[in-house]
């Protein structure tokens, strides 16, 4: 049985996870729930799998919480619960799929305990990779990609020998706008960014697909699980969200992974590696698909995008000043403060008023991401 503990179980991640746990309810034991603000779901999730530590954002919600469950369960709240859920259970994999950088701090705290990570919060690689790949190694830690895309590598290079790599391609489906043109981005509303055509995601997820910037935070992720240069990772537009990712080597031969674009399946697949288990997700026919279709990737139509690529080739602290500066603008634009490509000018304007440090500490990423929140939302 595997004792597993999920940070952002109220989450997109984190409901399908539970869903893959119902599916196997004898693979699992569900040591540690982490949450938010969702407090009647997450007062649900707690009944349900009855976990021995749970925590939740806040104190007031955390005293909401406390009468609503078991008396036996631990209950923390805010950044020190959801470390303690991460590290302080006897879970042997901890699921990280809290949107943003809130995540990296829990991430080095179970890797610090040898847990494996599930990892699904990309901010973690992005702002601070070379920390925690390197507390990994480390620590002997295994850290298995959630993302449908890096979980589609991963499986492409299993058994294979890295030097015949030439090159990886992360597909994207081009979000919501897709098929627009920057003139017609002028007056999209809120409404229209979040009717992603082919992924249930969360909302904010939802606005970086359309922007693209979902797909450079995969890029620079990408990079620190496996270890390639940006110049041997490339994006292509894929509509129909069926080849999720591919691997080119050296003789030409590209290894593909395919499937329905259902988040389950590679959460299954990370948690259950390297055994593969029986999923209920619909299973793919490619008669019924029919045709396949790819597109280059634009960086004038998506110049987010550009900008990730450009961050993760400067390193240090670049990335973590583009995550930052897009989590505020986002949150902006679901607002209703900013138009949707001020959020693309927000990101670049912070950016060009950074100068980049090398090879950062803990302590000089948090101020990097302070500062970088503080300019953006000035802006």
């Amino acid at each position: 049985m595997k004792k597993i503990a999920i940070i952002g179980s109220t989450g997109s991640i984190g409901t399908q996870t539970l869903d893959v746990v119902q599916q196997h309810p004898e693979q699992f034991s569900v040591e540690g729930l982490a949450a938010g603000s969702n407090v009647d779901l997450f007062v649900q999730q707690v009944n349900r799998f009855r976990p021995k530590r749970a925590s939740i954002g806040t104190k007031q919600l955390a005293e909401r919480v406390r009468p609503l469950i078991p008396a036996d369960v631990e209950l923390s709240y805010g950044d020190e619960g959801l470390i303690e859920v991460a590290a302080g259970t006897e879970a042997d994999t901890v699921i990280t799929a809290v949107v943003g950088s809130a995540g990296l701090p829990a991430t080095l705290a179970a890797i610090s305990e040898g847990k494996t990570v599930a990892l699904a919060n990309k901010e973690t690689l992005v702002t601070a990779g070379h920390l925690v790949m390197a507390l990994a190694k480390e620590k002997g830690v295994s850290i298995l990609p959630v993302d449908s895309e890096h979980s589609a590598i991963f499986q492409c290079l299993n058994g294979e020998n890295m030097g015949d790599v030439a090159g990886i391609t992360l597909t994207a489906s081009g979000g919501s706008f897709r098929d627009y043109t920057r003139d017609q981005l002028v007056d999209v509303t809120v409404e229209d960014a979040l009717k992603h055509p082919n992924w249930s995601m969360g909302a904010k997820v939802t606005i970086d697909s359309a922007t693209m910037v979902n797909k450079g935070l995969e890029v620079i992720e990408a990079h620190w699980l496996f270890g390639l240069e940006f110049e041997r990772i490339g994006v292509l537009l894929h509509p129909e969200s069926i080849v999720h990712s591919f691997v080119e080597y050296r003789d030409g031969s590209i290894i593909a992974q395919l499937g329905t674009p259902d988040m389950r399946v590679p959460i299954q697949y990370a948690l259950s590696y390297p055994q593969r288990w029986t999923s209920a997700s619909q299973r793919l026919s490619l008669a019924e698909v029919g045709k396949l279709h790819f597109r280059e990737m634009s960086f004038e139509r998506f110049p987010c995008l550009r900008l990730a690529f450009e961050c993760g080739k400067i390193g240090g602290t670049a990335p973590t000043v583009f995550n930052a500066a897009n989590e505020v603008a986002v949150a902006r634009f679901l607002n209703r403060d900013i138009s949707f490509l001020k959020i693309e000018y927000l990101i670049e304007t912070v950016l060009s008023r950074h100068v980049a440090l090398a090879d950062p500490s803990l302590e000089a990423i948090k101020d990097a991401d302070q500062w970088a929140r503080e300019v953006a939302e000035s802006l």
